[in-house]
Protein backbone atom coordinates (compact mmCIF):
# COMPACT_ATOMS: atom_id res chain seq x y z
CA UNK A 1 0.00 0.00 0.00
CA UNK A 2 1.34 3.39 -0.96
CA UNK A 3 1.73 6.21 1.55
CA UNK A 4 1.75 9.88 0.65
CA UNK A 5 4.58 12.19 1.71
CA UNK A 6 5.46 15.87 1.49
CA UNK A 7 9.08 16.57 0.62
CA UNK A 8 10.48 20.00 1.48
CA UNK A 9 13.40 21.27 -0.58
CA UNK A 10 15.50 24.36 -1.31
CA UNK A 11 17.16 25.15 -4.61
CA UNK A 12 19.17 27.78 -6.41
CA UNK A 13 17.40 28.24 -9.72
CA UNK A 14 20.26 29.71 -11.73
CA UNK A 15 21.06 26.50 -13.64
CA UNK A 16 17.50 25.27 -14.12
CA UNK A 17 14.56 25.88 -16.41
CA UNK A 18 12.30 26.20 -13.39
CA UNK A 19 10.65 23.53 -11.26
CA UNK A 20 8.35 21.80 -13.73
CA UNK A 21 9.50 19.04 -16.07
CA UNK A 22 9.91 20.25 -19.66
CA UNK A 23 11.17 18.45 -22.77
CA UNK A 24 14.89 18.84 -23.45
CA UNK A 25 15.41 21.02 -20.36
CA UNK A 26 17.08 20.50 -17.00
CA UNK A 27 14.50 21.10 -14.26
CA UNK A 28 14.39 20.69 -10.50
CA UNK A 29 11.42 18.33 -10.64
CA UNK A 30 13.20 15.95 -13.04
CA UNK A 31 16.32 15.76 -10.88
CA UNK A 32 14.30 15.26 -7.71
CA UNK A 33 12.20 12.49 -9.25
CA UNK A 34 15.33 10.76 -10.54
CA UNK A 35 16.90 10.91 -7.07
CA UNK A 36 13.79 9.60 -5.32
CA UNK A 37 13.37 6.80 -7.87
CA UNK A 38 16.97 5.61 -7.43
CA UNK A 39 17.09 5.85 -3.64
CA UNK A 40 13.63 4.33 -3.10
CA UNK A 41 14.10 1.76 -5.89
CA UNK A 42 10.73 2.50 -7.49
CA UNK A 43 9.38 4.92 -10.06
CA UNK A 44 8.44 8.14 -8.27
CA UNK A 45 6.38 11.02 -9.64
CA UNK A 46 5.97 14.31 -7.79
CA UNK A 47 3.40 17.10 -7.72
CA UNK A 48 4.86 20.47 -6.78
CA UNK A 49 3.29 23.31 -4.83
CA UNK A 50 3.47 25.40 -7.98
CA UNK A 51 5.88 26.23 -10.75
CA UNK A 52 8.86 28.54 -10.61
CA UNK A 53 10.23 30.06 -13.80
CA UNK A 54 13.74 29.71 -15.17
CA UNK A 55 16.25 31.28 -12.80
CA UNK A 56 13.85 31.71 -9.87
CA UNK A 57 15.06 30.40 -6.51
CA UNK A 58 13.29 28.62 -3.65
CA UNK A 59 14.37 28.72 -0.03
CA UNK A 60 11.23 26.71 0.75
CA UNK A 61 9.44 24.48 -1.76
CA UNK A 62 7.19 21.48 -1.29
CA UNK A 63 6.10 18.57 -3.44
CA UNK A 64 4.16 15.40 -2.69
CA UNK A 65 4.75 11.84 -3.82
CA UNK A 66 3.63 8.32 -2.94
CA UNK A 67 5.79 5.33 -2.11
CA UNK A 68 5.72 1.81 -0.66
CA UNK A 69 9.36 1.90 0.47
CA UNK A 70 10.18 1.07 4.09
CA UNK A 71 13.25 3.34 4.03
CA UNK A 72 10.88 6.26 4.48
CA UNK A 73 10.53 5.15 8.10
CA UNK A 74 14.15 6.30 8.61
CA UNK A 75 13.73 9.86 7.36
CA UNK A 76 17.11 11.33 8.43
CA UNK A 77 18.96 8.55 6.62
CA UNK A 78 16.82 9.04 3.52
CA UNK A 79 17.37 12.82 3.52
CA UNK A 80 21.13 12.23 3.72
CA UNK A 81 21.07 9.75 0.84
CA UNK A 82 18.98 12.04 -1.35
CA UNK A 83 21.27 14.99 -0.69
CA UNK A 84 24.27 12.84 -1.57
CA UNK A 85 22.66 12.02 -4.90
CA UNK A 86 21.35 15.50 -5.79
CA UNK A 87 23.55 18.32 -7.16
CA UNK A 88 24.89 20.89 -4.70
CA UNK A 89 22.31 23.54 -5.65
CA UNK A 90 19.31 21.39 -4.62
CA UNK A 91 18.80 20.39 -0.98
CA UNK A 92 16.21 18.12 0.65
CA UNK A 93 15.33 19.55 4.07
CA UNK A 94 12.58 17.26 5.37
CA UNK A 95 10.11 14.53 4.43
CA UNK A 96 6.80 14.21 6.28
CA UNK A 97 3.99 11.68 6.10
CA UNK A 98 0.62 13.24 5.23
CA UNK A 99 -3.01 12.26 4.79
CA UNK A 100 -3.87 10.42 1.53
CA UNK A 101 -5.70 13.44 0.08
CA UNK A 102 -3.12 16.06 1.10
CA UNK A 103 -1.88 17.97 -1.94
CA UNK A 104 1.28 20.08 -2.08
CA UNK A 105 -0.43 22.53 -4.42
CA UNK A 106 -4.07 22.62 -3.41
CA UNK A 107 -3.70 22.15 0.35
CA UNK A 108 -1.53 25.27 0.65
CA UNK A 109 -3.09 28.12 2.64
CA UNK A 110 -0.59 30.76 1.57
CA UNK A 111 2.68 31.34 -0.23
CA UNK A 112 5.33 34.00 0.46
CA UNK A 113 7.86 35.46 -1.95
CA UNK A 114 10.75 37.88 -1.53
CA UNK A 115 12.35 39.91 -4.27
CA UNK A 116 15.86 41.38 -3.92
CA UNK A 117 17.20 44.49 -5.62
CA UNK A 118 20.81 45.63 -5.24
CA UNK A 119 21.64 49.32 -5.50
CA UNK A 120 25.29 48.56 -6.17
CA UNK A 121 27.12 46.17 -8.43
CA UNK A 122 27.83 43.23 -6.14
CA UNK A 123 29.49 40.11 -7.58
CA UNK A 124 28.37 38.03 -4.59
CA UNK A 125 24.70 38.67 -5.35
CA UNK A 126 24.94 38.66 -9.15
CA UNK A 127 22.70 35.59 -9.50
CA UNK A 128 20.33 36.42 -6.64
CA UNK A 129 19.35 40.07 -7.06
CA UNK A 130 18.49 42.69 -9.66
CA UNK A 131 21.21 45.32 -9.93
CA UNK A 132 19.37 48.61 -10.36
CA UNK A 133 21.44 51.78 -10.50
CA UNK A 134 19.88 55.05 -9.37
CA UNK A 135 17.67 56.39 -6.61
CA UNK A 136 14.57 54.43 -5.58
CA UNK A 137 12.00 55.94 -3.23
CA UNK A 138 11.06 53.03 -0.98
CA UNK A 139 8.39 55.09 0.83
CA UNK A 140 6.51 55.56 -2.44
CA UNK A 141 6.71 51.85 -3.18
CA UNK A 142 5.31 51.05 0.26
CA UNK A 143 2.40 53.41 -0.45
CA UNK A 144 1.83 51.51 -3.69
CA UNK A 145 1.76 48.28 -1.66
CA UNK A 146 -1.30 49.57 0.19
CA UNK A 147 -3.14 49.91 -3.12
CA UNK A 148 -2.70 46.18 -3.78
CA UNK A 149 -4.92 45.37 -0.78
CA UNK A 150 -7.86 47.16 -2.44
CA UNK A 151 -7.91 44.69 -5.33
CA UNK A 152 -8.26 40.98 -5.99
CA UNK A 153 -8.11 40.71 -9.80
CA UNK A 154 -4.46 40.86 -10.86
CA UNK A 155 -4.82 40.15 -14.57
CA UNK A 156 -2.54 43.12 -15.29
CA UNK A 157 0.28 41.31 -13.52
CA UNK A 158 -0.35 37.87 -15.02
CA UNK A 159 1.61 36.14 -17.76
CA UNK A 160 -0.33 36.28 -21.03
CA UNK A 161 -2.01 33.12 -22.35
CA UNK A 162 -1.59 31.22 -19.09
CA UNK A 163 -3.94 28.31 -18.34
CA UNK A 164 -5.27 29.63 -15.00
CA UNK A 165 -9.03 29.53 -14.55
CA UNK A 166 -9.15 32.70 -12.45
CA UNK A 167 -6.90 35.70 -11.85
CA UNK A 168 -8.38 36.39 -8.42
CA UNK A 169 -5.85 36.41 -5.57
CA UNK A 170 -6.04 37.56 -1.96
CA UNK A 171 -2.94 39.42 -0.82
CA UNK A 172 -2.25 39.24 2.92
CA UNK A 173 1.05 41.12 3.16
CA UNK A 174 3.10 43.36 0.85
CA UNK A 175 5.92 45.67 1.91
CA UNK A 176 9.40 46.93 1.04
CA UNK A 177 12.40 47.08 3.35
CA UNK A 178 15.85 48.58 2.81
CA UNK A 179 18.93 46.77 4.08
CA UNK A 180 22.00 48.90 3.37
CA UNK A 181 22.27 48.89 -0.44
CA UNK A 182 19.60 46.22 -0.89
CA UNK A 183 15.86 46.62 -1.30
CA UNK A 184 13.71 43.65 -0.31
CA UNK A 185 10.07 43.21 -1.34
CA UNK A 186 7.96 40.70 0.63
CA UNK A 187 4.53 39.54 -0.49
CA UNK A 188 2.20 36.88 0.92
CA UNK A 189 -1.04 35.71 -0.72
CA UNK A 190 -3.36 32.73 -0.93
CA UNK A 191 -2.14 32.11 -4.49
CA UNK A 192 -0.06 33.77 -7.20
CA UNK A 193 -0.43 34.02 -10.95
CA UNK A 194 2.42 33.18 -13.29
CA UNK A 195 4.91 36.05 -13.39
CA UNK A 196 2.78 38.03 -10.92
CA UNK A 197 5.45 38.98 -8.38
CA UNK A 198 7.99 39.97 -11.02
CA UNK A 199 5.40 42.09 -12.83
CA UNK A 200 4.39 43.82 -9.58
CA UNK A 201 8.04 44.54 -8.75
CA UNK A 202 8.76 45.89 -12.22
CA UNK A 203 5.76 48.20 -12.02
CA UNK A 204 6.47 49.30 -8.45
CA UNK A 205 9.99 50.28 -9.43
CA UNK A 206 8.38 52.68 -11.91
CA UNK A 207 6.57 54.20 -8.93
CA UNK A 208 9.77 54.33 -6.89
CA UNK A 209 11.70 56.04 -9.69
CA UNK A 210 8.93 58.56 -10.40
CA UNK A 211 7.91 57.24 -13.82
CA UNK A 212 4.31 56.70 -12.71
CA UNK A 213 2.25 57.99 -9.78
CA UNK A 214 -0.12 56.22 -7.37
CA UNK A 215 -3.19 57.01 -9.49
CA UNK A 216 -1.54 55.50 -12.56
CA UNK A 217 -0.44 52.43 -10.57
CA UNK A 218 -4.03 51.78 -9.50
CA UNK A 219 -5.33 52.40 -13.01
CA UNK A 220 -2.92 49.73 -14.27
CA UNK A 221 -4.48 47.22 -11.86
CA UNK A 222 -8.01 48.24 -12.81
CA UNK A 223 -7.27 47.87 -16.53
CA UNK A 224 -6.86 44.07 -16.31
CA UNK A 225 -4.37 44.41 -19.15
CA UNK A 226 -0.81 43.05 -18.90
CA UNK A 227 0.44 45.51 -21.54
CA UNK A 228 -0.36 48.42 -19.23
CA UNK A 229 1.97 47.24 -16.45
CA UNK A 230 5.75 47.59 -16.30
CA UNK A 231 8.30 45.10 -17.51
CA UNK A 232 8.83 42.01 -15.38
CA UNK A 233 11.75 42.23 -12.98
CA UNK A 234 14.53 39.70 -13.75
CA UNK A 235 13.88 36.17 -12.47
CA UNK A 236 17.17 35.93 -10.57
CA UNK A 237 16.02 38.29 -7.80
CA UNK A 238 12.92 36.23 -6.91
CA UNK A 239 12.78 33.72 -4.06
CA UNK A 240 9.90 31.54 -2.87
CA UNK A 241 10.47 31.65 0.88
CA UNK A 242 7.40 30.08 2.49
CA UNK A 243 4.35 27.88 1.97
CA UNK A 244 1.79 27.45 4.73
CA UNK A 245 -0.21 24.24 5.23
CA UNK A 246 -2.85 23.26 7.79
CA UNK A 247 -1.31 21.21 10.59
CA UNK A 248 -4.03 18.57 10.45
CA UNK A 249 -2.84 17.16 7.10
CA UNK A 250 0.41 15.91 8.67
CA UNK A 251 0.55 12.47 10.30
CA UNK A 252 2.65 12.58 13.45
Amino acid sequence: MKTRYFIFISYKGTSYHGWQIQPNSVTVQKLLEDALSVVLNEKISTIGAGRTDTGVHALYFCAHFESTSSILDTTPKLVFRLNSYLPKDISVNAIKKVLPDANARYSAISRTYKYFISGIKDPFFENSSWYLHGNIDISKMNEACKILFNHSDFTSFSKLHSDTKTNICRIYEAFWEQESNRYVFSIKADRFLRNMVRAIVGTMVEVGTGKINFYEFEEIIRANDRSRAGKSAPAKGLFLVGIEYPEEIFIK
